[in-house]
């Protein structure tokens, strides 16, 4: 089917209904394979992952040529099938049918039969958030300061400005620390008289510089100077190379191959590797912010062509397991990019008691790899405890680049949807009112787009009160106009 032009005569209504039953077909006979795909990946084949490999063969067709035809009639976009594939095809079919004067094969779905992908996924989402507040349907997420440890009333204020879940960060602190977050929280939550779950992000292999190494009058690297990493010892620099730091993964180095890109702290520099040598590599900067980029310890390194082959789970993840589980109602795991890496993070629960309890899981999607394998997660999970999809991107715009982010960002949520998967809208949210006290005009929007998914994430910072108060007025009015990506028609009052 072709677009149709001034000198094309628009497609008949039984034409559009039999290539609309065609496709139907097409869907579910394809996921039949998807289906045993994800069997075999140990996946429970519920309602939601059956929506799920029906949504991945649809959006595998190009619609836009049936969408406009349908759109004219006043009969459906398609553009909001996430959560109800089959549905939605059976309604149009039977509208189509009804205009032939027909019946259609598939009658047409009652009202809670095609709104049951919604009511799945609130579901879902009070599994593993809790209730929602009053006002608003999208929970906030607020990370936790190391000073949260010894300051209970600061902890008070985040829970009375509107702080729905705590998120606690097991790359930093200790088990005492986290213990005791995790009490303020408990209170604060006593105090209010509402739930507010915790969530512990156990770190992951996060690769990041450790010692560094430059000129004595700067430290900032520009576009055509050269860097070396060093798997051992001391940063080593010279003439021709004036930059260098350590690594806190020190088998990540031997595992560059000469082309390798490599982006330095959420991207503010870019380079590829130029020649390898013994425990060390070669970076040639191509790309840093404006005037350069000052090379510092702790700050993350992305590697989005490098094959690392490690595992999602360190030994001190593992060590830290055993406090999250005493502690937090949801784990936040990093790096995880396989399916396996879910049975992975099961063994290790079981082993301190927690295999069938009813902890949540939320996955942190940072890699090009989890990414591909999205659909295989979620199966892998579906059924077995509350889980969650975190998009995470700082990491994900480093290692896809910061051209393709955004739409991968979309392209998560509509997957979440389709599956009935609460979805966390994270990193940079609200960045420079958190740090500075006033919000940025372009992240007002990105604030408000964040209602479309399930929960938004907070960073610490000076003024993350004041970023949770306006966070919870905006989601709140944003209910009020949008539902994932439905508008909602309220009546509008500004003209």
């Amino acid at each position: 089917m072709t677009l149709p032009g001034k000198a094309e005569m628009p497609e008949r209504p039984e034409r559009l209904l039999e290539e609309l039953l065609a496709l139907r077909d097409e869907i579910t006979g394809t996921a039949d394979t998807l289906i045993a795909r994800f069997e075999a990946v140990g996946a429970r084949i519920t309602p939601e992952v059956v929506n799920l490999a029906h949504y991945l063969v649809i959006r595998h067709h190009d619609l836009r040529p049936l969408q406009r035809a349908l759109m004219w009639r006043g009969l459906s976009s398609m553009g909001r099938l996430e959560s109800r594939v089959l549905p939605t095809l059976d309604a149009i079919a039977a509208s189509l049918a009804a205009l032939c004067g027909r019946v259609s094969p598939h009658p047409a779905p009652t009202e809670a039969a095609f709104f049951t992908g919604e009511a799945r996924l609130e579901a879902a989402t009070d599994a593993l958030f809790g209730a929602p507040p009053l006002r608003r349907r999208c929970r906030v997420m607020v990370t936790l300061p190391s000073e949260a440890a010894g300051d209970a009333a600061f902890v008070l204020g985040l829970a009375r400005a509107g702080m729905d879940v705590a998120r606690i960060n097991c790359a930093h602190d200790d088990a005492a620390a986290w213990r005791s977050m995790t009490a303020h929280v408990r209170a604060a939550a006593d105090a209010e008289g509402r739930e507010i779950r915790i969530l512990m992000d156990v770190a992951g292999p996060k690769i990041r510089t450790e010692a560094v190494q430059g000129p004595k009058d700067r430290m900032k690297i520009l576009a055509g100077e050269a860097l070396r990493l060093v798997a051992a010892g001391r940063p080593r620099v010279s003439e021709e190379v004036p930059f260098s730091a350590s690594v806190s993964l020190p088998e990540m180095v031997t595992r560059l191959v000469p082309g390798d890109r490599l982006r330095y702290d959420d991207g503010k520099l870019e380079g590829v590797v130029e020649s390898l040598g013994d425990g060390e590599a070669v970076i040639r900067v191509r790309h840093t912010k404006t005037g350069g980029t000052k090379l510092k310890p702790e700050k993350g390194i992305n590697l989005p062509d490098t094959a690392l082959g490690l595992s999602p789970l360190t030994a001190k993840d593992e060590g830290d397991l055993a406090t999250v589980v005493e502690c937090a109602d949801m784990i936040g795991y990093s790096f995880v990019s396989r399916a396996e890496d879910i049975d992975l993070l099961e063994e290790v629960l079981a082993r301190f008691g927690a295999a069938g309890s009813p902890l949540g899981l939320v996955a942190k999607i940072e890699r090009p790899e989890a990414v591909k394998n999205l659909p295989d997660l979620i199966a892998r999970v579906a059924g077995r405890r509350p889980f969650g999809v975190m998009i995470a991107r700082g990491d994900l715009a480093a290692e896809l680049g910061f051209t393709r982010v955004a739409e991968m960002q979309e392209e998560i949520l509509w997957l979440c949807e389709a599956a009935s998967v609460p979805a966390v809208w994270a990193t940079q949210v609200l960045e420079e009112l958190v740090k500075t006290g006033l919000p940025s005009r372009g992240e007002m929007t990105d604030a408000a787009m964040a209602a479309r998914a399930e929960c938004v994430m907070l960073n610490k910072g000076p003024a993350v009160a004041e970023a949770i108060t306006l966070l919870d007025e905006l989601l709140g009015r944003m209910d009020a106009h949008l539902f994932k990506k439905t508008p909602r028609l309220r009546a509008l009052k500004s003209w």
